[in-house]
């Protein structure tokens, strides 16, 4: 393993730079893409909308992690071409990051591509996290910062989230190791907790009272198009956040702790590791 190079796709998310930071620790070897040039030879620059750089980013790579960065809306479209790469090379294992959900219907884009991976032929595993803790100290952090609120169409509904530190172990693990081949797992935080429950731990952490405020699905349809999200990955949001308002992500479920010998990192502790991340003077 000491020998081998791993692919990590998104390695400046907050998957990806956990998913390095974790491999790096354990002393592997790293390759990673970025949508702009560079001059490390570690990194490559792909464009995952269009498949350019794709080849050289798998030159020489014996291991992979593959996920489609938060954007497209068709993300079989991006996942796709990654995994007939990986294919071609015969790569010693491939782990995929889909979503919470994300096997309810054959017909879903992530679904699409968990077939094809499992059909493929390669070792593989498939992560299929819940909704990220840290979408609160980026997607929501403007409304918590300059509005004081937590604005969001999801009703009362409660939600596993889980901390992206805790995927990012996961998906080390199990890129270096056979034992779970060919498995997927589903990966929830240690308990669920509503919007409004989330906007009092923030509340607790900050010292200044956040509030949840449950809006209509137009209203955050408006707000995402006015700041530039396209319009297939916007709607692409509303459905999978209409599914957590009927309740669909509030199972808890023992995956983490299995995996990793220890607990799932709680919402009041991510709340206090990330605290001055939603103060405005640190943007």
């Amino acid at each position: 393993m000491k020998n081998e190079t791993i692919l990590v796709i998104g390695a400046s998310g907050v998957v990806g730079s956990e998913v390095v930071k974790n491999l790096k620790a354990a002393g592997h070897s790293i390759r990673t893409t970025t949508s702009k040039p560079s001059k490390d030879k570690n990194v490559v620059t792909v464009n995952l909308a269009t498949g350019e750089g794709i080849r050289d980013a798998f030159e020489g790579v014996d291991r992979a992690f593959l996920m489609s960065p938060s954007g497209y809306g068709d993300q079989y479209q991006v996942l796709s071409p990654l995994i007939q790469e990986s294919k071609r090379r015969g790569l010693k294992k491939v782990v995929l990051m889909s979503a919470f959900g994300a096997n309810a219907s054959e017909s879903t884009p992530l679904r699409r591509s968990e077939v094809e991976l499992e059909k493929s032929g390669l070792k593989y595993n498939i992560v299929r996290p819940n909704w990220f803790m840290q979408n609160f100290n980026t997607f929501w952090v403007h409304g918590i910062r300059n509005e004081s609120t937590i604005a969001l169409p999801v009703g009362d509904a409660k939600t596993s989230f889980i901390d992206t530190r805790d995927i990012g172990a996961v998906i080390a693990k199990l890129l270096t190791s056979e034992k779970y081949d060919n498995r997927a797992f589903d990966l929830t935080g240690a308990q669920a907790l509503s919007h409004a429950e989330v906007a009092e731990e923030i509340s607790s952490a900050l010292d200044k009272k956040i509030v949840f405020k449950d809006i209509e699905p137009s209203v955050l349809r408006a707000g995402l198009l006015s700041a530039g999200v396209p319009v297939d990955y916007t709607d692409f949001l509303l459905v999978i956040m209409n599914y957590l308002k009927l309740g669909y992500n509030s199972a808890v479920l023992p995956t983490v702790k299995e995996l990793l010998g220890r607990e799932p990192i709680s919402f009041k502790q991510y709340t206090q590791d990330y605290k001055n991340a939603f103060s405005a003077q640190n943007y």
